[in-house]
């Protein structure tokens, strides 16, 4: 069965015309339920990620300044939430989904994270509404704690680089980090993937598929990895407001089509966080990561 984490919590209140459209995650579950392509049972309520398994990647310093609130206002602002009791909650249910999305995707292929993705989370600050990050903190748990699991691939394919992510594993030989993004986008200052692909402005369906199919399997082939974390941001999309890219929808679609089938085929457990979308049409967004959750239906069950 699809399990996804979800919860309440996710979608936290901000002002009328933040440029985060919070409200995809209350519209996300809805139009899976009407449509058919989940029910109630497919969705569990997350735990709150423990303190432990956040400081196998996190700084203890940061993370006290986080839960205590008291982090400066240069440390904030980059972050670009208002900071709050609840938000800190929330961050922690959304990293607590994605560790135990893992245990569901070890047991029936594959997980979902409605939220997550929170790749520009540094070992040592956040940024970009990012304050701890959700896969890495997930794949350093299961390095250390899960016998069967020695590699660990994660790509990242939202528009932006993982640059917290690239920064976590940048020395980290079990955890082989992977970067589609532009090269004209945040963040300006890049960090080093194992591999990264720039591409720039206005790069379409085709360029972007053909660069996937042609590094992707051998990537996964050399490193042998026994355990995937995908980051599926669908700010890829031609119309996104913050992205710079062109794909269509359908191209989008194919990307993550191409993934999940790559990942099923070579009997890799793969966990999916949602990551970025901030098209000007909001059905847009809802349609381009519902079409994540039809696809892993579709090829794993």
């Amino acid at each position: 069965m699809l399990k996804i984490a979800f919860d309440n919590d996710y979608v936290y209140p901000l002002e009328k015309n933040h440029r985060f459209p919070m409200v995809k995650y209350e519209l996300i579950p809805e139009q899976l339920l009407r449509e058919g392509t989940c029910t109630d049972e497919n969705f569990f309520i997350p735990k709150m990620v423990s303190d432990d398994h956040v400081l196998l990647t996190h700084e203890k310093s940061y993370f006290s300044r986080l839960c205590e609130l008291s982090l400066s206002k240069k440390e904030q602002r980059p972050i670009g939430f208002p900071m709050s009791k609840k938000l800190v909650t929330r961050e922690k249910k959304i990293v607590g989904g994605t560790i135990e999305c893992c245990n569901f995707s070890m047991s029936y292929g594959v997980s979902m994270n409605i939220a997550g993705g929170t790749h520009h989370a540094f070992h040592n600050r956040g940024e970009a509404f990012c304050m701890l990050n959700d896969q890495a903190v997930a794949a350093n748990v299961l390095i250390n704690e899960i016998n069967s699991v020695n590699k660990v691939l994660i790509i990242d394919l939202d528009v932006h680089q993982g640059n917290g992510t690239a920064s976590i594993f940048n020395d980290k030989e079990k955890v082989f980090t992977l970067s589609f993004h532009g090269k004209n986008n945040y963040p300006f200052r890049k960090e080093e993937s194992d591999f990264d692909l720039e591409f720039e402005d206005n790069a379409n369906d085709s360029m972007y598929l053909g660069n996937l199919k042609k590094h992707l399997p051998q990537i996964i082939q050399k490193f042998e990895p026994d355990f995937i974390f995908y980051l599926s941001g669908v700010d890829v999309l031609s119309n996104d407001k913050l992205g710079k890219l062109g794909l269509s929808l359908e191209g989008c679609k194919e990307r993550d089509n191409y993934v999940l089938r790559l990942c099923k085929e070579n009997n890799i457990p793969v966990q999916i966080s949602m990551g970025g979308g901030y098209s000007s049409n909001l059905r847009d967004i809802i349609d381009a990561h519902a079409n994540t959750f039809r696809l892993a239906q579709e090829i794993f069950f």
